[in-house]
């Protein structure tokens, strides 16, 4: 019986769920985004997000507590040498689940996770949110709404960006399936 067992299984044996989390937060920490299943972004911000807090005390035994969950000695050396002092004071939510859709091939809800501190598009669009509040008037929402647009925008377009690139190096990988086929 599973009774009150509350994290995801994600169909998997414990061996091969340990080793799938830890390839998913190595990448994550090294391309600090990647693109996956819904399900197992929440799993893994679930086992990623504790790892990032301990590596806000940067000493041995904390580097081998992390070491022993990632297995990769250079995702590690990344987490403590950039990740960590520049979410050094944020108290926690290290990173953010941004939902694309469904893939075509099974329907299975698609997103993108991603660590918040290291996103330029809506971290440029909070500065310009920033620099241009002057007065503080009654009736702002209008003004609020298309900055928040704008934010929104400029996320789907860095999206679509991914989506593309990973097609283009589809289509560099096979160049003989697009020859085969004109002639």
């Amino acid at each position: 019986m599973r009774h009150r067992k509350s994290f995801n299984h994600l169909g998997r044996q414990t061996g091969h769920r340990k080793a799938m989390l830890a390839n998913m937060a190595s990448s994550l920490i090294l391309h600090k985004r990647i693109q996956t299943t819904t399900a197992k972004a929440k799993a893994l911000k679930i086992f990623v997000e504790p790892l990032i807090t301990k590596s806000k005390d940067d000493s041995t035994h904390s580097r081998r507590v992390v070491f022993s969950y990632l297995q990769d000695k250079d995702a590690v050396t990344e987490l403590f040498r950039e990740v960590s002092p520049k979410i050094g004071d944020r108290p926690g939510g290290y990173t953010r689940i941004l939902k694309t859709g469904a893939r075509l091939g099974d329907n299975a809800d698609m997103c993108i996770i991603e660590l918040v501190d290291y996103n330029e598009n809506l971290l440029a669009a909070k500065q310009e949110s920033e620099d241009k509040s002057g007065k503080r008037r009654r009736r702002g929402s209008k003004k609020k709404a298309e900055v928040a647009a704008g934010a929104v925008a400029t996320e789907v377009e860095a999206v679509a960006e991914v989506k593309t690139e990973e097609v283009e190096a589809k289509k560099e990988e096979n160049p003989d399936s697009d020859e085969s086929k004109d002639a």
